[in-house]
């Protein structure tokens, strides 16, 4: 293996793959008509289907073997805190057959390794990546033996791997170390075609352990590099002139006295752009006030004008679930219903949008705190009327994505001013800049109805959603036009209770006037709230207690047995069916996502006024659990983040301005605040499941559910307030 990796391998499945993949592609797609198309895209999204990785993998694009034993693992997925470096170590690491010390986890960038034209993302990198590096690392170990077994002149299946070696079996003395073997290789490594034999799970000796990260050290010592602290001898500071208002657009603009401020080196204004580029930030941000810019005057959009455009409409929208005839029969039994709203939020993460870029005339360099480096290079490619081949994007830590780390602006912001210095330019946004730029999770509205039969089953449920744009708001309009209905919006949005005969749920696009896109989980705690709260209100209807009523309305299937698990283990844990400390109560929710299920029980109190959670229980079904204690930190995460939007964040709109500046009034959940929470995974199989989001579903229906017990006021909206 080479010191550095040979040329760079892009993958991700093609549009026609994908969409072969639905079964909808083609004539049979218009034999079976629009709405039907959806409906079979929508069900087939429903079960957890995502486009993975496929086809031979060369090992020696990932991977690299140094003189020292060291083993470099170059990965396409981006670290951002939750853990997925350690997990894709464990699982290379484990079919490689090398001790966890000597293996070292680096970002791939565009040149160097493996590319992801795709996004870390949706919770699926662990389980994307599960069998595909598995199968890259048992190449490598194959093409390592086969040259070992050269070297030795012994048969290759008398050689055995253990510990980064080779030994010859029954002769330990005969033994190569892997960097060994690759010193002593001459001429290029053939990737075997026969596909290689994996270990048995049995066997697993660092999957399913609780291995230490493989960034700790970094991290806390602060040699770990964000994009915010990337530095080049000679760089500049860039800031950027945002618009007043939303829609507002750059009419003109004119230097003014910015360039003879302190510090300034230059200032740009190009077409719809104005920036500055100085020795430090502060002076960059400071000669912004010096320019002569005139803004058109944009739109003054209301929240009012928001909350009237995300309101359900009778008979609008793409059905997404159909199971049974549910209009015919809401009629009969005795009749329920109940409206749900949440908010736009904020993602709130603790790094902002930030970018280096170096702009020379052979190449460019960008290092930045992004999702989707692919992408990154070719906006950045385009906008500098570049071959994409010619930029390079080395991806950073990033200090928390959520999906806001998809936009390319501070990037392609910092390469036009380095374009215009011939010096590396850092842009890094800040928190008001964040708050008041950039893209939001879309406000939601819920309609619900139900009928419930003499013996107090449900016998119909009907869900009509409306939620502004989350994956359509970043993908081309045939994308919306074939779907019908935004997945990222309607995600966790269908009832899963197989007993319910009669199920339907209608997703409505609404057009907003504000950005909106990905937030971590997408749909899934704005619809789960809804579902789950309105199946504590049926159960409460009914007169039986919540977990009974929720498992007497599970099928039989797989699906029901594990919604089954994993709602018996979190009461278990939780103590559900005894009494709560006084002053207390406790409330139940369940969800789907990702193919893992989650149950958790909120433990709650009114103090002053406010509702304050104490503990949560939470069991999951994520299947085989690579690394314990990382996921527990996924959950313990997901929860928190769960908790500041259930009880404090709401991102409104006032003549055309997002009303936050600053964490002084977008506040977010303190440690103050933080509950026991306790985990507990009762999950099955040979491969993991999405882990990253999906413990983020059940937290605002629990909390809820809690408070009614509580309380008596059954609350609908985000964040809750009591009366």
């Amino acid at each position: 293996m080479s010191q550095s990796p040979p040329d760079k391998k892009s993958w991700r499945p093609t549009r026609r793959q994908f969409l072969l993949g639905l079964g909808v592609g083609g004539v049979g797609a218009l034999a079976l008509g629009v709405p039907a198309m959806q409906l079979g895209i929508a069900r087939w999204l429903d079960k957890g289907n995502f486009p993975s990785m496929h086809g031979k993998l060369d090992p020696t694009v990932w991977f690299e073997l140094l003189p020292d034993d060291r083993v470099r693992l170059h990965l396409p997925k981006i670290e951002m805190g939750q853990g997925i470096h350690t997990a894709l170590a464990q699982i290379a690491a484990e079919e490689l057959e090398v001790p966890w010390e000597k293996l070292e986890v680096v970002h791939a960038s565009t040149a160097h390794g493996p590319v992801d034209a795709g996004a870390t993302s949706g919770s699926q990198t662990v389980t994307g990546l599960f069998q595909p590096l598995r199968e890259v690392a048992a190449n490598l170990r194959e093409m390592l033996r086969a040259e070992a077994a050269r070297q030795l002149g012994v048969p290759a299946d008398s050689l055995v791997a253990s510990g980064g070696t080779l030994s010859v079996q029954g002769q330990p003395e005969r033994t190569l170390r892997y960097g060994e073997v690759v010193a002593k290789h001459t001429g290029t490594w053939e990737v075997p075609e026969k596909p290689p034999t994996l270990k048995p799970v049995k066997d697993f000796r660092l999957i399913g352990q609780s291995m230490p990260r493989v960034d700790l050290e970094a991290k806390l010592t602060g040699q770990g590099v964000y994009g915010y602290d990337q530095r080049l001898p000679g760089m500049l500071y860039g800031a950027v002139a945002r618009p007043p208002r939303l829609g507002s657009t750059l009419r003109s603009a004119n230097e003014g006295k910015a360039r003879q401020q302190p510090g300034v080196v230059a200032v740009v204004t190009e077409g719809d752009f104005a920036g500055v580029a100085a020795e430090s930030r502060a002076q960059a941000y400071a000669a912004l006030a010096h320019l002569e810019l005139e803004w058109t005057d944009g739109e003054s959009v209301q929240q009012a004008d928001i909350d009237a455009l995300t309101t359900v409409k009778e008979g609008e929208g793409v059905i997404v679930q159909e199971e049974g005839d549910a209009p015919a029969h809401l009629g009969q039994g005795k009749p329920l219903s109940a409206e749900y709203r949440t908010p736009m939020a904020a993602h709130a993460h603790l790094e902002p949008q930030a970018a280096l870029v170096e702009v020379k005339p052979e190449r460019v360099r960008v290092w930045m705190s992004t999702q989707a480096p692919g992408s990154i290079r070719k906006q950045v490619a385009k906008a500098l009327e570049r071959e994409e081949e010619s930029v390079e994007v080395l991806p950073t830590h990033i200090g928390g994505g959520f999906g806001r780390r998809l936009d390319a602006r501070a990037a392609l912001e910092a390469a036009r001013l380095s374009r215009a210095t011939s010096r590396p330019v850092h842009v890094g946004w800040n928190r008001t800049e964040e708050l008041r730029q950039g893209f939001y999770r879309p406000p939601t509205h819920h309609q619900l109805r139900a009928s419930l039969d003499e013996s107090g089953r449900v016998l119909a449920f009907e869900h009509h959603q409306a939620s502004g744009d989350v994956i359509f708001s970043m993908a081309p309009e045939v994308v919306a036009t074939v779907m019908g209905a935004d997945f990222g919006a309607w995600r966790g949005g269908t009832l899963q209770y197989g007993a319910v005969p009669h199920r339907r749920v209608r997703a409505q696009r609404v057009r907003l006037p504000v950005p909106t896109g990905p937030w971590r989980g997408l749909g899934l705690l704005a619809n789960t709230f809804a579902l789950e709260g309105f199946m504590d209100e049926l159960a409460h209807a009914a007169g039986e207690e919540p977990l009974a009523f929720r498992l007497k309305h599970l099928g039989e299937d797989e699906q029901g047995r594990r919604w089954r698990r994993v709602l018996e283990a979190a009461t278990t844990r939780a103590s559900w069916g005894t009494p709560a400390p006084e002053g207390r109560a406790r409330g139940l929710a369940c969800s789907v996502d990702g193919k893992t299920v989650v149950a958790q029980v909120a433990e709650v109190s009114v103090e002053a006024g406010r509702v304050r959670v104490h503990r949560i229980s939470c069991a999951v079904d994520c299947g085989l659990v690579v690394n314990p204690d990382g996921a527990t930190s996924q959950v313990e995460g997901a929860v928190m983040m769960g908790l500041s939007s259930t009880l404090l964040e709401q991102l409104t709109w006032k003549d055309g301005q997002a009303q936050a500046e600053n964490f002084h009034d977008y506040p977010l959940l303190t440690m103050a605040d933080a509950p026991d929470i306790d985990t507990v995974f009762v999950g099955e199989g040979e491969t993991p499941l999405g882990m990253g989001e999906p413990p983020l579903g059940p937290v605002a229906a629990a909390v809820a559910n809690a408070v009614f017990a509580l309380t008596g006021q059954r609350l609908r909206s985000l964040p809750l307030k009591l009366a």
